[in-house]
């Protein structure tokens, strides 16, 4: 099952996509996240292109599981998302920590700042994204051909 996660923020949206057998993730693309209805668009493209079969939204909890600002936005551009998706099942996954993990390793890699806001949205997505995909369990193998 291939999946794919965003990290939805205000100006951007990161992006990671699994392999085909959705056992590894790996950080995808950047885009920007407005105007929503253009990114939604650009976003439900990719999961085609890409034969995606699972979107994964990270959910911006607060350190303390509440629902904040930034939940509400993120629920919205999931409703606008399922609009242009079809029958592509959407996942909330909790996202708490993963942009300060991903600025700390991109950070520990010594990544120039410019680069590091280029890319710390896609590298949070693909920390959730493999947290997703751990605790899904291994994937059941493909059924045998006749």
């Amino acid at each position: 099952m291939r999946a794919l996660a965003l990290d939805i923020g205000s100006v951007r949206l990161g992006l990671a996509i699994s392999d085909a057998d959705g056992r590894m993730a790996f950080p995808l693309e950047t885009l920007p996240a407005r105007p929503a209805d253009r990114a939604a668009r650009e976003v439900a493209r990719i999961v085609r292109e890409r034969e995606v079969e699972h979107v994964v939204v990270g959910l911006p909890l607060d350190l303390s599981g509440r629902e904040g600002a930034a939940v509400r936005r993120t629920r919205r551009f999931v409703d606008t998302l399922r609009a242009h998706l079809g029958d592509i099942p959407v996942s909330e996954w909790d996202e708490r920590l993963s942009s300060a993990a991903a600025e700390r390793a991109l950070l520990d890699l010594d990544v120039r700042r410019q680069r590091r806001r280029e890319v710390v949205d896609q590298v949070a997505a693909t920390l959730f994204l493999q947290a997703f995909l751990d605790a899904r369990g291994p994937a059941s193998p493909p059924p045998e051909r006749p």
